[in-house]
């Protein structure tokens, strides 16, 4: 007959165990959290300005724009299952789906355009005049600045601390957007375009610099350049933003972009 084990012998026993079951909880990484707080900025940004008036039926637009929220936020989905599924170390899964995010990415970056001259063409019908012309530049900077930021995922795919800090960085760029439309919700703020679409949008970057150095003792590279390439990106989009220069290439690029996409939108 087996030996019972005595009161000392089963505090050793789960005094071992317990390591080993605590490890295998559920700690999301900050990756993941920064997913999960994508995710929420889409659906509260967006929720006034396309949510709601979608599922009320009075948003009326042309279909590339309901193309573009499709690729938006598929990304976004796509960007939490991959991070969930390193969590769990699904990788041949990961790897998988990383050539569906590929195909997403193109589609976000390419439908940014047409988006953005609808944006325009909206806002001319309201009597913004050059200043919604001026817009479209800065559509266009973060639709290359996205694309920068998931090619050098791309090509860093086999170098994980590179690869998963180059998603985040295109996380944040493309939730721009939806924090910008947060402004919905405080109309007394003013310069929304500084609280909201760079403040607010690039406190992430900051964030992140701040978790990397707590949990690795220093701060990526890819994160200090990008993260700094991006901030300074904004910062001088804002002051920069709606000048006789400024003005000048945004007609040109609207011009451009107009006479491809004016079928579409």
């Amino acid at each position: 007959m087996k030996k019972l084990k005595t009161h000392q012998e089963n505090i050793t026993y789960y005094k071992r165990i317990m390591p080993i079951v605590t490890n295998r909880r559920y700690k999301p990484s900050f990756f993941l959290i920064m997913g999960w707080i994508g995710l929420f900025a889409v659906l509260v940004g967006f929720a006034t300005t396309f949510i709601m008036p979608v599922s009320a039926g009075t948003f009326k637009a042309p279909f590339v724009i309901y193309l573009h929220v499709t690729f938006a936020f598929s990304w976004i989905i796509l960007y939490l299952t991959q991070t969930n599924l390193i969590h769990f170390k699904s990788y041949r899964i990961h790897m998988t789906l990383g050539y569906l995010g590929i195909f997403l990415a193109l589609g976000v970056a390419i439908t940014m355009l047409p988006a953005g001259v609808f944006q325009v063409k909206r806002d001319l019908k309201e009597g913004l005049g050059d200043t919604a012309i001026s817009s479209i530049l800065g559509i266009c900077t973060a639709a290359i600045i996205f694309l920068a930021l998931v090619f050098g995922a791309i090509i860093n795919r086999k170098k994980p601390e590179r690869h998963k800090r180059f998603m985040l960085l295109a996380i944040i760029v493309v939730l721009f957007p939806a924090w910008f439309r947060f402004r919905h919700y405080f109309p007394s703020v003013p310069r929304p375009d500084i609280w909201f679409a760079c403040i607010l949008a690039d406190s992430f970057i900051v964030y992140a610099w701040i978790w990397d150095k707590m949990k690795n003792d220093k701060v990526h590279p890819v994160l200090i350049y990008f993260g700094l390439l991006i901030i300074v990106e904004n910062i001088i989009e804002i002051l920069l933003f709606d000048s006789n220069s400024w003005r000048s290439i945004s007609k040109i690029v609207y011009g451009f972009l107009l006479s491809v996409f004016n079928n579409y939108v």
